[in-house]
């Protein structure tokens, strides 16, 4: 507010809005181009407001404020709009893309035909719409079922942003409640936390506080404690100490309230304060109704959610079974069958590869480890060759879309993803493939297995047919998986299953800087290139360090990059090959701030490119997007890269390519994508880009780790690029210490007989 004077004292104005400059979805916040009567020139209005569209009519109270970089600006405290009625004003409303199916065209159409009686043809005679031309039956049906909607959704809207929940939001709560929406919100907000992706504890509890739910009461402290355990499986944890979950949980209650009852100018009575004691109370009813678990691992009283214990449970018990039964392969000739198939694949097997070969035909389940330039995937064709020479089925698999392509690729054999193999049905929200249903095949390969976590390995498990061989194939070096547990490293950790672990880098690999650079970082070495401060580009290579010591050198250079002088010297395609993977979403060297510089320059606006600005973003036909969430129903998984193809605005529908498929969003979907053209190493992970640009820099700190580090260059097919400081980069390959993950799968996996 520095930067506005007030003026004078609060007033009431009116008028109709002619323009949304601005509308944020998450916040409300707006700003309105609007016509006051008796004045020529257009007023800028800033509100805060569930919904707004052009065209309609306002009442707003407030100031006249001096804004230094605006000017003049009426700053509304409250704002009240209806449907105009006025022809200019319906049609400025209709058209402004409120109700999809109508465009500025259609609104024209249909304001000349029925003028100020359009609402009430839309509402209640909605037949005559075919009267216009270019309106049939099916655009008719839409048009009135989106008018329907519409409504439905600003009155919920109107409701809940009383209650400080954002547009965003309240239009997930619409889709899972439907009418019921504000009847079940105000029976117990706390079932949002548990219903609606994207709304936690938080968002609820400021409605709960509108509506003034006790800070201490049963179901607060419930919905706070799933809260915090849901919260520490976003960390990779599937339990959390009793103790620490009962602190967690109470600066979570008390902190949460604290703030909304101050934001409400109310005063928190110290007597509602939530205390340990009550909470472990409320613990210990719920471990007794079985809504929550508790058991004591290594010393140490673990709180789970049911279904993660249940799912290490179920890992244990599946290997259990899947060990004890006979190998496909119990009477191979193993010498024989390596070496003949050294002659199909035309390679000479080394001797550490002969082993883990072996290891692997020899036992029933298995699982074959080691960086890249080693050799799994020769290890992966020899044992394919095996198997298909024995008639035996064998399904290949990996955790995201892009790591099943290049396995599809490496192998010449269709791998799918794992939830695509698993047949995952919306409708009961599972998959259809499970121990009733179990895959059809006797041997199945998972690669980027550190990648998988809990649930999924559970489920992948649970699907494998008891006769089946299992080979998981995985570097345990790269970033643990996103999701809880640490699936790879404690199968490998347990020493109760065999393991191949494959070290020796082979001479076509060795050549690779990018392979010899990625060996020496896991080893805590500097890179070669760095100690011999080899930056320039003189000497062709595939990996290079380029030393520039601020966040605004390191875009620049970046920017610099990908503008020309990768296309000019190496011949990348900065659309299709060049991909900027950073560790954070925030600050200057984030993908927030990288991506808005690298749509610019890729793929700038234009006059006439399609367009949607949506939930900060704005998208542009053109645009690499990812997914930023599993989204069964469409069947586009966490990330995911496509492109947008097209955006229709009288539809209020994105377009975006994965590979062969194309999915279509809603305008209120987008949320679910991000620009790609920077990406963290998470999201990465499991992806290989031709040309990989890497910036790094000591405000990066708290994600300063070996294995992150690692696991990003080694996402580089032909060229890794290292901007950024010297200092950050000896930070990282120095820092190989990892996140405790509260688990009990190690513990149940040493109970397996070797």
């Amino acid at each position: 507010m520095d930067n506005l004077k007030k003026h004078n004292l609060p007033e009431s104005i009116s008028g109709h809005i002619e323009r949304v400059t601005f509308f944020s979805e998450e916040t409300g916040y707006a700003v309105l181009q609007v016509k006051l009567s008796g004045r020529r020139n257009l007023v800028t209005l800033v509100c805060k407001t569930a919904s707004v569209n052009a065209g309609e009519w306002f009442n707003a109270s407030g100031y006249w404020v001096m804004n230094k970089d605006y000017g003049l600006q009426f700053q509304a405290t409250e704002i009240r709009t209806i449907p105009p009625n006025s022809i200019e004003g319906i049609k400025k409303y209709l058209g402004s893309g409120l109700i999809k199916g109508i465009g500025p065209v259609y609104a024209a159409k249909m304001v000349e035909k029925f003028g100020t009686e359009i609402f009430n043809i839309i509402e209640n005679c909605s037949a005559r719409l075919e009267e216009i031309d270019g309106i049939g039956p099916v655009r008719r049906k839409k048009i009135k079922a989106a008018w329907e909607e519409q409504k439905a959704i600003r009155k919920i809207m109107v409701f809940l942003h009383s209650h400080g929940i954002s547009t965003t939001k309240s239009v997930r709560i619409y889709k899972t409640y439907g009418d019921q929406s504000i009847e079940k919100v105000s029976s117990n907000p706390y079932i949002l936390a548990r219903d609606i992706p994207g709304i936690g504890f938080v968002s609820a509890d400021i409605i709960a506080a509108h509506l003034g739910i006790a800070a201490n009461s049963k179901e607060r402290i419930k919905s706070a404690l799933e809260y915090a355990l849901w919260e520490a499986t976003n960390n990779g944890h599937c339990a959390m100490p009793e103790d620490k979950l009962i602190e967690d949980t109470a600066a979570i209650l008390n902190q949460t309230r604290a703030k909304i009852t101050s934001n409400l100018k109310t005063k928190t009575n110290v007597d509602e304060l939530v205390s340990p004691s009550m909470i472990a109370s409320v613990l210990l009813e719920m471990t007794n109704k079985g809504e929550l678990t508790e058991e004591l691992i290594e010393n140490e009283n673990l709180i789970f959610l049911p279904a993660l214990r249940n799912a290490e449970i179920s890992i244990v018990s599946r290997i259990r079974k899947l060990i004890s039964t006979p190998s496909i392969l119990e009477n191979i000739n193993i010498a024989n069958a390596i070496q003949w198939a050294e002659q199909k694949i035309n390679i000479s097997l080394s001797p550490s590869q002969r082993n883990a070969l072996e290891t692997i035909l020899k036992h029933k389940f298995s699982i074959l480890t080691g960086g890249p330039g080693v050799g799994k995937t020769t290890l992966i064709n020899a044992f394919l060759k095996i198997i298909h020479a024995k008639h035996l089925k064998c399904i290949l698999c990996a955790p995201t879309g892009r790591a099943a392509k290049r396995m599809s690729e490496t192998t010449n054999t269709e791998a799918k993803t794992i939830h695509r193999l698993l047949e995952f049905q919306p409708a009961i929200g599972g998959f259809s493939r499970s121990e009733n249903r179990p895959l059809d095949c006797e041997a199945i390969i998972i690669d980027e297995v550190s990648m998988v976590d809990v649930m999924l390995m559970s489920k992948l498990l649970a699907a494998v047919p008891d006769h089946a061989k299992v080979l998981l194939v995985g570097d345990v070096d790269q970033l643990p998986s996103v999701g809880p547990g640490s699936v790879l490293k404690d199968l490998i950790n347990s020493n109760k299953l065999p393991v191949a672990k494959l070290l020796e880098i082979f001479r076509q690999a060795s050549d690779s800087t990018i392979i010899t650079a990625a060996h020496q970082i896991n080893s805590g070495k500097f890179p070669g290139q760095y100690q011999k401060s080899q930056t320039s580009h003189n000497k062709i290579s595939d990996f290079y360090f380029i030393e520039r010591n601020t966040p605004e050198e390191i875009i620049d250079e970046i920017s610099t990059l990908i503008a020309g002088r990768l296309t000019s010297k190496f011949g990348f395609d900065p659309f299709k090959d060049i991909q900027v993977i950073t560790p954070m979403n925030r600050g200057k060297l984030g993908t927030i701030e990288l991506n808005k510089r690298i749509q610019e320059i890729i793929n700038p606006d234009a006059p006439d490119k399609e367009s949607v600005t949506k939930f900060g973003w704005t998208y542009r036909k053109g645009d690499k997007v990812i997914q930023n969430e599993n989204n069964y129903e469409k069947n586009v998984f966490n990330g995911d890269i496509g492109i947008i193809q097209k955006i229709d605005q009288t539809e209020q529908l994105v377009y975006v390519s994965y590979d062969e498929n194309t999915i279509t969003y809603e305008y209120n979907e987008l949320d679910e994508l991000s620009p790609a053209y920077a990406i963290t190493v998470h999201k990465a992970q499991g992806s290989e880009f031709p040309a990989v640009i890497i910036p790094i820099a000591t405000q990066h700190f708290l994600l300063l780790q070996r294995n992150l580090l690692y696991t990003a260059i080694t996402r580089g097919k032909k060229l890794v690029l290292i901007i950024g400081q010297k200092r950050a980069i000896a930070i990282a390959v120095k820092n190989s210490t990892t996140t405790k993950r509260y688990s009990g799968l190690l513990a149940r996996l040493n109970q397996l007989e070797p």
